[in-house]
């Protein structure tokens, strides 16, 4: 178990895919880490894009702004733009980006990336964000995941196996 003792937040909102979610988490806990899910609301059944599960989120991000995460990882589908207007959400994504804490962003969470101001190397994700990733200052790679300083990224869900792997190996550091 390569994460046992690490702590990580999940972030959840409405619409998030499903995959990215799901396997996300599910890698995480059997590597042995501790994983909080953060949303916009409590009590509130999150429904995924295409409305296989649901998923309530355990904290605010006004909750956990002081909590010492190992990491922070965001799903794609229409979640990150939902989150992304959410000022706690934001702060968390920033504050433990400047702590040098991983971040993993997939898909569209990049958008979540550009709006917390922590773009400024290489990015992937959707071609659906890829104009907004070169224009908060990314430089745009089209890889399956890598990681550039302490974001990781991923592109879409047929590259979650190779998000997965950069995810643990980044956060067993």
């Amino acid at each position: 178990m390569k994460l046992k003792d690490k702590k990580i937040a999940m972030l959840i909102g409405p619409g998030y895919e499903d995959f990215e979610f799901w396997v996300v988490y599910m890698r995480m806990l059997e590597e042995g880490a501790d994983v909080d899910v953060i949303g916009m609301e409590k009590g509130v059944e999150y429904a995924s894009k295409h409305g296989c599960l649901t998923k309530e989120a355990d904290f605010l991000a006004s909750e956990v702004l002081d909590e010492d995460y190992d990491g922070v990882l965001v799903p794609g589908g229409w979640t990150p733009d939902k989150i992304r207007r959410d000022k706690d959400i934001v702060e968390l994504v920033r504050k433990n980006y400047k702590a040098g804490n991983i971040i993993g962003l997939i898909c569209h969470a990049g958008l979540v990336g550009i709006s917390a101001g922590i773009i400024d190397g290489k990015a992937t994700g959707s071609l659906g964000i890829k104009d907004d990733i070169i224009n908060a200052g990314g430089t745009w790679v089209d890889e399956a995941a890598f990681r550039d300083g302490n974001i990781v990224w991923g592109r879409v869900v047929k590259d979650i196996p190779a998000y997965c792997r950069e995810l643990v190996k980044a956060l067993a550091e």
